[in-house]
């Protein structure tokens, strides 16, 4: 199938009717049959299509039996608005707040392009509407990725065609970065930063890998293929973050009632649980494969977050504690 053609098939019906609709405008008369083979998809779902777009849209749109096509019956000048809900030109606005998190970056240019394309349809009075609310939200990302937009692509492309990809990586802490080749299985980002979810078969392993570190990465022609029932929810489902571990570990944090209101106001993981405490604070229950990242989550909370369990966690909360205790005293001393 020609990659063009795969991509229509693919993407949303606005698209093919598009593409019947300046058929029509030409004035082919195209049919069911042609339309579905120019198209790639069944005669099933272009008439599916040429109804929607006589009966939903009002065209003119009627069959010449003579010359076995569809035809406009009137001009028609524009092609109209697809009817869009207020709560999606609310979705439409939001998601062109989220790429402000990207100003600056590769992506950029083409979230806006994209923004734009979806958009161009509205009528006059979405789009006032959108016009109306953009200066009533707003997204102010903290320390948004800077990740590679030819990166994205190459494992964007990976990830569709199901092919391995090879890269330079080094790990925190690392001397120097290795060769990794991996199968990619999915792209995700957590706390604004893009990491890609692969099996790594030389280490028979699922790993993590943050965008920012890869370097020279290469599409292999080696395919492979996704484990049946692979699902990123049931893969992260014990993390906090994005780490891993083959760990199980019951975490319990008391916070006091100023950070109490504020950690009931947020779904912080599937897992929590929340139990009111005595004199308004509250008791966070969480189930988790790994402590790294709740660890450094707790701290960020300061003197109004307590670890209860696990003990392996009070531990190391304790022995940070000393340190940071530690290293202000010597700093004191220095200044």
């Amino acid at each position: 199938m020609p990659q063009v053609a795969a991509e229509l098939h693919s993407r949303p019906p606005f698209e093919r009717m598009m593409r019947i609709h300046e058929s029509l405008k030409a004035g082919r008369y195209p049919n069911c049959s042609q339309l579905a083979k120019a198209i790639e998809v069944s005669t099933r779902t272009i008439k599916r299509d040429v109804d929607f777009m006589k009966f939903r849209l009002d065209l003119p749109i009627e069959y010449d039996a003579r010359r076995y096509g569809y035809y406009y019956s009137k001009a028609v000048e524009k092609f109209p608005s697809v009817p869009v809900t207020e709560a999606e030109v609310f979705a439409l606005l939001v998601a062109h707040k989220a790429i402000a998190q990207y100003h600056g970056t590769p992506f950029e240019q083409p979230l806006q392009v994209a923004f734009r394309k979806l958009t161009g349809q509205l009528n006059d009075q979405h789009a006032l509407s959108l016009g109306n609310l953009e200066q009533a939200l707003s997204f102010h990302p903290f320390a948004p990725d800077e990740a590679d937009l030819e990166t994205f692509q190459i494992l964007s492309r990976a990830l569709q065609e199901q092919r391995a990809v090879q890269f330079l990586y080094k790990n925190l802490g690392a001397d120097k970065a290795q060769t990794r080749r991996v199968h990619p299985y999915h792209l995700a980002c957590v706390e604004n930063r893009w990491y890609l979810v692969a099996h790594d078969p030389a280490r028979g392993a699922m790993r993590n890998f943050a965008m920012t570190r890869m370097r020279r990465v290469l599409l292999l022609e080696d395919k492979f293929t996704l484990p049946k029932g692979f699902r990123i929810e049931d893969y992260l489902k014990g993390s906090f973050g994005i780490f891993q571990a083959g760990d199980d570990f019951e975490v319990v944090v008391d916070f006091d009632k100023w950070a109490g209101e504020l950690v009931r106001e947020r779904k912080w993981h599937r897992s929590q649980q929340l139990t009111d405490l005595p004199g308004g604070g509250v008791r966070l229950h969480l189930r988790l494969n790994n402590l790294a990242e709740v660890e450094r989550w707790i701290l960020s909370w300061g003197t109004h977050a307590t670890v209860e369990r696990p003990e392996r966690l009070r531990e190391t909360l304790r022995k940070t504690a000393e340190s940071l205790l530690e290293a202000y005293r010597v700093a004191r001393k220095e200044a």
